[in-house]
């Protein structure tokens, strides 16, 4: 049996970086994984990209209060977006730039003529973008691996092969039966992605339904190659977006989200097919081979904003769940608030400014 201050329910991006920022100083958390290794789901199938829009704007301020630690620690490497806007699509791409208008994001409009130079080739209709300059490319693998590595130094526990089965309160505190064994725990944070709703049902907590949705991911080879310089190219109307691999090669998504049970997400063909279909369309490119295809599960809140807070309905249980496809970009700044919250500590500078209650469990009611 396992004695800790803190468990925490899930090794991915979420439960690392929070691990990383509460452990130490006399306190005893462990890492509670349900598969073999961290990063398993979600983490480890990322698009792996950095945008101050991506989310919306309730996402945009944990973004933004994340650059400057991801760039410091050499996290980040400069890509580059461009929303691009067929005639459907332009009113779209307006209301996108409205939305964003005195948050500081940097999006320039881009016409015909810009997007031929970045696109050459592209079809007729495509006549109206935003380039969105600070958009860079993550590593998301050396920062989930540097999270989990601070949180070592600092004396966390991982226990992996670990689901859990049930949780209870006992003596003022959770006991967590897990297939690893079981757990004893003064508070338990809910880290677990598309489980963040199973898990807190076990503990009875508020009914906060975090939905996984399915996203797909294919690489393809084309003709001509993608130019290694090629910004993120993202659809206004969410149709697809795509970015430059080694080689010449393009991860595709076609910006599917469909909903799903918990899982280790697979692609559908349909949806390559789909992928496909719709790049080829644009005209810039002629796809010669499908050579991988991955899906991965995005898990969203009933509103889109993830969900950070004790819950008042289970003394002891604090949400750190709701990321959708934004949970590695915001680490940063989501652990430095989610620690914040947590023990009571100081806020940090980064994100004094954000507004926590935009992110609590009771906004549910």
């Amino acid at each position: 049996m396992i004695r800790a201050d803190i468990a925490i329910v899930g090794a991915g991006m979420a439960g690392a970086s929070l691990a990383a920022e509460v452990g130490g100083g006399g306190r005893r958390v462990v890492l509670i994984e349900a598969e073999s290794r961290p990063g398993y789901h979600a983490t480890g199938r990322s698009a792996a990209f950095w945008s101050e829009t991506y989310g919306g704007p309730a996402v945009q301020p944990l973004t933004t209060a994340s650059g400057a630690y991801l760039w410091n620690g050499g996290f980040l490497r400069d890509r580059g977006a461009l929303h691009i806007a067929d005639g459907e699509g332009a009113a779209e791409l307006a209301r996108m730039a409205a939305a964003f208008a005195g948050t500081g994001v940097a999006l320039d409009p881009v016409d015909r003529a810009g997007l031929a130079a970045v696109l050459p080739g592209l079809a007729p209709g495509w006549d109206a973008g935003l380039a969105e300059p600070t958009c860079a490319d993550i590593d998301v693998a050396a920062l989930h691996a540097d999270y989990l590595a601070r949180a070592r130094r600092a004396g966390t526990i991982l226990l992996a092969d670990a689901a859990v089965q049930a949780m209870d309160r006992e003596q003022g505190g959770w006991r967590i039966e897990t297939r690893a064994g079981p757990v004893l725990a003064d508070i338990v944070i809910n880290a677990a992605g598309a489980w963040a709703t199973d898990v807190a049902a076990m503990a009875g907590a508020r009914r906060i339904a975090i939905t996984p949705f399915r996203r797909t991911m294919v690489q393809i080879a084309i003709d001509p190659p993608a130019s290694a310089d090629l910004p993120l190219v993202i659809d206004a109307l969410g149709r697809f977006y795509f970015k430059p691999e080694a080689g010449g090669r393009l991860w595709l998504s076609p910006h599917d989200e469909v909903p799903s049970a918990p899982c280790d997400a697979a692609p559908e063909e349909i949806d390559v097919a789909v992928a496909i279909d719709r790049f080829e369309r644009l005209g810039i490119g002629r796809v010669l081979a499908r050579e991988h295809a991955w899906a991965g599960l995005r898990s969203f809140a009933p509103d889109r904003a993830p969900v950070y807070g004790f819950d008042d309905r289970a003394p002891g249980f604090f949400w750190f769940a709701g990321q959708g496809g934004f949970g590695i970009q915001t680490a940063p700044a989501a652990a430095w608030l989610g620690a914040a919250l947590l023990t009571g500590g100081a806020v940090p500078d980064a994100v004094h400014a954000i507004d926590a209650e935009r992110y609590s469990p009771a906004r549910f009611g």
